[in-house]
């Protein structure tokens, strides 16, 4: 699962899944069906005839030489002449997504499965891609990159220095955590050339996690992962020429270890990558064009931000792969915030920029570009930031259009097929959702009627949303749960949701939203209030300057939204009992968690913080650094912002709940905060689970566990109901 740190909240639900129920969506390549992935084997579903399905390989044709039992097949790819498939099978999990695992060929001819990578550790075998021509495939294992010919499997290795420390064509932990970089390497169109990523992490510390109940003995379990405040590993892109066999690095100005390049692709004609050079603090962004053959790079284009310049965004699943070209190859489609808004620019080898989107608002992500009918589709809502709609806009440049109807409020989802005619629409609010529906593009004419709906319940309390503005004049959008048979004459506890940083927006109109999946039964039926704010800094589509204004001061801006927030809620709500006030959250919200105890131990009495940043140098450079630049220049800010510097302000009641084997959000921080809360002589309340991953998922009972806790804990320090 990417970024769990941001989205530990939900993580829990989505960890219930199989990798192949949560692997993406591949669709064939007419794009009028997708492949489905079963026991069966693998089978074709047509989007426009719901229950019609076609067998590209049944189970039987998935059984190699010499084994009864057939390969699991996660994903695969067709070779460019349709003769061969390459199947990825037996995959195993590498920190979030199970990126690694075995390849076979599958010739439709003779119907022959033959293993690459023989010789190689099982499960080992990394991005596997065929070349243009579809004569061989190249894939990483055990951070070396190798080149297989697929007429007489004769394997050669690419790179020779790959271990630990020197990762080739792959990524260390901290740039799949944070940039959602994994495959590292690229096939030149024209298959001459291989261009790849070399990351030097021979400097970077591992973070040694213990784990005390799987042998008799305790073992280590190292983690790279580069604290706030320590170097990068060195980033650096190589070509290699299958022709002699010899490897260039690309000549790129600025000291390899106070940069990133998290996104690279082959220029069409062959002859150069294109790439995103990001340095240390993230608030200034190059588009080098390097020369394959020479190796010389030349900066086209260069953006600055006072804060950080904000890349994610414009890759849609987070995958920041490929190159959006368009106009044969001679511009590309990029976002900025420079003028304010999230916009769509395109910009030309020459570094010449068209700004495309014109509208005053963001745009929230792109969703599809439309190449040949020159059509941008996007997410965004001018007119409510909880809400998403599709729009669509010409690559010209001019107005956007809205293409959801009307009818379909709340947060819209799109899954668009390739060819861009048509998209599978998910509809979700507080009151419905609608899902597996089909719609055609532009006109969002429904084809297929949704596969699965849902109304709530309208015995159960709903979910009202509200704005309120706070002493500072911020204006803070909100929802809240109200007891069941609410009196306004009585006083309720209030139970507020937080998480508060700039990775996850938490106040959204959509049907599963509640956020309430820990509580073990039905809090508005107890006779709770449960609230949530977004304050600023959080990703909501209000403009740069919502987003941006959290710079440097995560841990206070963010906090004093949230307290400012509640205190104009209780003054606004005489039904609030301002004596029985708690917070929760994960993660980043169990950082907000604490530091609101800390900061504002006069408004909150309880919290229950999960896997919280207790010190904010903890955590990864790429990440805090982003957000926050750099502890050499600004080391008060961290300080600042960490719970930790408020612990001896506790006064209410505290759980601490943290996953010992936590390779995220270390177990350490709860640690020093421990030590913290005993030099003050604070009592609190601690669960430890052992060897539990950011998620706290692994392990029979776990879940069941942490909810009852939490539950337990909740009604004990803050009593339901009303007075």
């Amino acid at each position: 699962m990417k970024n769990i740190k941001k989205l530990g909240i939900v993580a829990l639900y989505f960890l219930c899944l199989s990798p192949l129920a949560a692997q993406k969506m591949q669709w064939t390549p007419d794009g009028n069906a997708y492949y489905s992935f079963t026991k069966r084997g693998v089978q074709i579903v047509d989007v426009l005839h719901p229950g019609t399905e076609q067998t590209l390989l049944n189970s039987n044709e998935l059984i190699p030489s010499g084994s009864s039992e057939p390969l699991q097949v996660q994903s695969f790819q067709i070779s460019p002449a349709n003769k061969n498939l390459l199947l990825f099978t037996n995959t195993k999990k590498v920190w979030r997504d199970n990126t690694r695992g075995d390849y076979w060929i599958f010739d439709k001819n003779t119907k022959k499965l033959t293993q690459l990578g023989k010789g190689l550790p099982a499960s080992s075998l990394m991005f596997a891609k065929f070349s243009p021509d579809g004569k061989k495939v190249a894939y990483v294992s055990k951070h070396n990159i190798y080149l297989e010919d697929l007429s007489d499997n004769q394997i050669t290795k690419i790179t020779t220095d790959g271990n630990d420390g020197m990762i080739n064509g792959t990524f260390d932990w901290v740039y799949e955590e944070e940039f959602g970089a994994k495959d590292g390497f690229r096939w030149s169109p024209d298959g001459s050339k291989i261009a790849y990523w070399k990351l030097d992490a021979r400097g970077t510390k591992n973070f040694l996690m213990i784990n005390n109940t799987d042998s008799l003995y305790s073992f280590t379990i190292p983690v790279e992962y580069p604290k706030a405040g320590e170097d990068p590993s060195g980033c650096s892109i190589w070509f290699y020429d299958l022709a002699s066999k010899s490897s260039k690095k690309a000549d790129i100005s600025g000291d390899e270890k106070q940069h990133y390049i998290p996104r690279m692709e082959w220029v069409q004609d062959s002859k150069s990558v294109i790439l995103q050079q990001l340095n240390r603090k993230q608030n200034q962004s190059k588009i080098i064009v390097a020369d394959a053959g020479s190796g010389t790079g030349k900066a086209i284009y260069t953006e600055t931000d006072p804060a950080w310049i904000d890349i994610k965004s414009m890759w849609n699943n987070n995958d920041p792969s490929g190159w959006d070209w368009i106009n044969n190859g001679k511009e590309f489609l990029w976002l900025s915030e420079k003028d304010g808004w999230r916009h769509i620019y395109k910009i030309d080898m020459n570094g010449k920029e068209t700004l495309i989107t014109k509208d005053a608002f963001d745009v929230i992500k792109p969703e599809f570009f439309d190449v040949p009918n020159q059509l941008i589709y996007f997410l965004a809502s001018p007119g409510n930031a909880t809400q998403k709609y599709l729009y669509k806009v010409n690559m010209k440049g001019g107005k956007a259009e809205r293409l959801t109807p009307q009818a379909y409020s709340g947060s819209n989802e799109y899954t668009i097929s390739p060819n861009g005619k048509i998209a599978l629409f998910t509809n979700t609010n507080t009151d419905r959702y609608s899902a597996g529906s089909v719609v055609s593009l532009p006109n969002h004419k429904e084809l297929v009627a949704a596969t699965k709906s849902e109304k709530a319940d309208p015995a159960k309390a709903k979910k009202e949303f509200f704005q309120i503005t706070t002493e500072d004049g911020v204006t803070l959008d909100g929802w809240v749960v109200k007891p069941k048979n609410f009196d306004p004459s009585k006083k309720y506890p209030v139970l507020f949701m937080v998480y508060g940083e700039p990775a996850l927006q938490t106040v959204t109109d959509s049907f599963y939203a509640n956020w309430d999946y820990l509580y073990t039964g039905d809090m508005a039926q107890d006779g709770y209030l449960y609230v949530c704010l977004e304050n600023r800094g959080t990703p909501a589509p209000k403009g740069r300057e919502w987003r941006k204004s959290i710079y440097r001061k995560i841990g206070q801006l963010n906090i004093r939204d949230q307290a400012m927030g509640a205190k104009a809620l209780f003054a606004k709500w005489p039904y609030a009992d301002t004596s029985r006030v708690a917070v929760w959250g994960w993660s980043g919200g169990g950082s907000s968690t604490l530091n609101l105890l800390g900061q504002y131990p006069d408004i909150y009495q309880t919290g229950i913080a999960i896997a919280p940043v207790a010190n904010q140098l903890f955590y990864d450079n790429i990440y805090q650094e982003r957000y926050m630049g750099l502890p050499q220049e600004n080391r008060e800010d961290f300080v600042k912002g960490s719970p930790l510097t408020y612990a001896k302000n506790l006064k209410g009641n505290l759980l601490l709940v943290h996953g010992t084997g936590d390779d995220n959000v270390h177990y350490q921080n709860t640690e020093v905060y421990i030590n913290e809360l005993v030099k003050y002589n604070k009592q609190f309340q601690l669960m430890s689970y052992p060897n539990r991953s950011h998620s706290i998922s692994e392990g029979e009972g776990t879940f069941l566990h942490l909810a009852t806790m939490f539950t337990k804990y909740l009604k004990e320090h803050c009593p339901p109901g009303a007075r």
